[in-house]
């Protein structure tokens, strides 16, 4: 026969049991490669009237800003 009971002594410490938090492990560290034509969201401030050139042409104009930009950046090296 069972030396323990079957119910516990105390219900409030099988409770707490039950609900105790189990130890965290630390999950592996992905590594990825660096995606070079990978975009990111920012959110800056443009003039109107700089936002309403490019956007004149219709959709494509943040592809429009970004070209502009790398050929500013291709300039100043």
């Amino acid at each position: 026969m069972a030396t323990t009971p079957r119910r516990p002594v105390n219900p409030m410490d099988a409770a707490n049991a039950l609900f105790k938090p189990k130890a965290k492990t630390a999950a592996p560290a992905v590594e990825r490669p660096a995606v070079p034509s990978s975009r990111e969201l920012v959110s800056i401030r443009i003039d109107s009237d700089v936002l309403a050139f490019f956007q004149e042409d219709g959709p494509g104009w943040q592809d429009r800003i970004n070209d502009t930009l790398r050929a500013a950046m291709k300039t100043a090296e």
